[in-house]
């Protein structure tokens, strides 16, 4: 269980392709100094395991699934990527409940600044499949963040954004993209 809030941005310095998988291997100076071989690590949002540990780095391997499901199949070598160990028992929980497991990829529509004030408002699009559990002042993570939604039309979202949080909501980004890891905070069964 992770909380949304991210701790390190980390970068993309490899992707190794073994088969079917493939290997990610993530510069992360501060979090791979706390992560042992087996270790869980949300990266974008995606819960993963960290198979080996370097001095500043760590890999994980990306089975096919995970490959297609998420904004990993987007990225390259030298990409951003937003880092967040797990929620320790004894600790303090801020953000919301979020599991890391992405539940498909949104396309990206725009950013734009709050009139009268610092935050800015983010509009994505979720696939269609995930409409019925975003909901309005529902919980939701995009690429390992948790937020909150401030409105909802069909497939098109907009949530109210931290300046804070939109550099790390936009790392790697450089122009409007799809691909961007969503996970509703709301699942069936809950």
């Amino acid at each position: 269980m992770f909380t949304g809030l991210v701790e390190e941005v980390g970068r993309v310095q490899e992707i190794k392709q073994q088969g079917e998988q493939r290997r990610l291997i993530v510069a992360a100076p501060g979090v791979a100094r706390e992560l042992k071989t087996g270790d869980s690590v949300a990266v974008s949002g995606c819960c993963l395991t960290a198979i080996e540990l370097g001095k500043d780095t760590f890999s994980a391997d990306l089975a096919p699934e995970t490959w297609v499901r998420t904004s990993f199949s987007r990225i390259s070598e030298g990409a951003l990527v937003n880092l967040e160990l797990p929620l320790r028992a004894d600790g303090r929980m801020g953000g919301h409940i979020v599991q890391g497991h992405v539940d498909g990829t949104g396309k990206f529509q725009g950013l734009e600044k709050i009139s009268g004030g610092e935050d800015f408002w983010l509009h994505i699009e979720i696939p269609k499949d995930l409409e019925k559990y975003v909901v309005f002042k529902g919980s939701i993570a995009i690429e390992g963040i948790s937020l909150t939604v401030a409105k909802i039309e069909g497939t098109k979202v907009t949530i109210a954004i931290i300046p804070k949080y939109v550099e790390k909501m936009m790392a790697g980004y450089s122009a409007p993209v799809s691909g961007m890891n969503v996970e509703s905070l709301m699942k069936e069964g809950f």
